[in-house]
């Protein structure tokens, strides 16, 4: 008699590592979705921290700034660095989104409105749907294109 063999056959070894696959093979598409609402939630937050840093430097200096790294920080607060914001932020893309600050024209040396778009980097891997907001505050999106002021905002 041959003695008994401990451990797995290869049989029982492809079984577990089929059922692994198929259990990854669900899974993934769950979590990058999950990544994306999670980019698209920063996102929204980070032009809610944009908007209330804007109202502060218009608030202190006079006028909405003419760059968005303006509310960054660089040494003592100023009006080119008033240090309402982080740099990674300031530096227009965080989190799988670019934020793009469009100042107004200066009315009497005051910049008096100010639009800023929040786009993914990847469309359909680092975000679904592009954001717009302006000194209104009010965030609206789109879901297929660059979003504007026309778009649904944001409940």
């Amino acid at each position: 008699m041959r003695p008994r063999q401990n451990g797995f056959s290869l049989i029982e070894l492809l079984i577990v590592v089929a059922i692994i696959l198929i259990i990854a093979a669900i899974s993934i598409p769950n979590l990058l979705r999950s990544r994306m609402a999670a980019n698209e939630a920063s996102a929204v937050g980070s032009l809610r921290t944009i908007n209330t840093a804007c109202i502060a430097y218009s608030t202190t200096f006079g006028g909405f700034p003419s760059v968005l790294s303006n509310l960054g920080t660089s040494g003592g607060a100023s009006s080119t660095s008033a240090d309402l914001i982080d740099n990674v932020l300031a530096s227009g893309a965080k989190t799988g989104y670019t934020f793009t600050y469009t100042a107004g024209a200066a009315a009497g040396g005051v910049i008096p409105v100010y639009t800023l778009t929040a786009s993914p980097i990847v469309a359909g891997q680092t975000g679904q749907r592009y954001f717009f907001t302006d000194e209104s505050a009010v965030i609206r999106f789109n879901i297929s294109a660059l979003a504007t002021a026309s778009d649904a905002p944001l409940q």
